[in-house]
C-alpha cells in the first residue's frame, strides 16, 4: 500500500497542530543530532574493534613466546587415623 497525497497531507497538519510551529524545528534540531551522533559512534567503534583486534593478536603471541615453568609435584599425604 503506498501513501498518497492527501494521506501525506493529512499526516503533515496532524504534526502541525499536535506540535505547534515553535516546536517543529526543535524537533528536527534534535533528531539531526542524534542521527549525527549515531553515525560518529558507528565510525569510533569501527576504529576501537581494530585497535582491539590488534592489541589481542599482539597479547597473544606476548603469551605464546613466554616461557612457563613446570608445575611443581605435590605429594598428597595419606589421611591421619584416630
Amino acid at each position: 500500500m503506498r501513501a498518497g497525497f492527501w494521506e501525506i497531507l493529512l499526516i503533515v497538519v496532524l504534526v502541525l497542530i499536535l506540535f505547534g510551529h515553535g516546536k517543529i524545528p526543535d524537533l528536527m534540531k534534535n533528531l539531526a543530532g542524534g542521527i549525527n551522533a549515531f553515525k560518529k559512534e558507528l565510525k569510533d567503534d569501527g576504529k576501537a574493534s581494530k585497535k582491539d583486534a590488534a592489541a589481542k593478536q599482539a597479547a597473544t603471541k606476548k603469551a605464546a613466546t613466554k616461557k612457563v615453568a613446570p608445575k611443581k609435584a605435590v605429594k598428597k599425604s595419606a589421611p591421619k587415623k584416630k
